[in-house]
């Protein structure tokens, strides 16, 4: 699971095929809220500060 910003998308969809051998689901976390699971506020590539907008699962 990657929580991206838009710059880094295509890269986070990447890696999970390169690790999962299979297409992710992309949710955009402006359009989607989950009660059980609060969204981190940062992207999780390294040395981005960017904020985070997608869900790459």
């Amino acid at each position: 699971m990657y929580v991206v910003c838009k710059e880094h998308i295509e890269l986070a969809i990447d890696k999970f095929v390169d690790e999962y051998e299979d297409a992710p689901d992309v949710v955009n976390l402006d359009e989607q809220q989950f009660s059980d699971w609060e969204r981190p506020i940062k992207c999780c590539m390294k040395d981005c500060g960017q904020e985070a907008q997608f869900l790459v699962v």
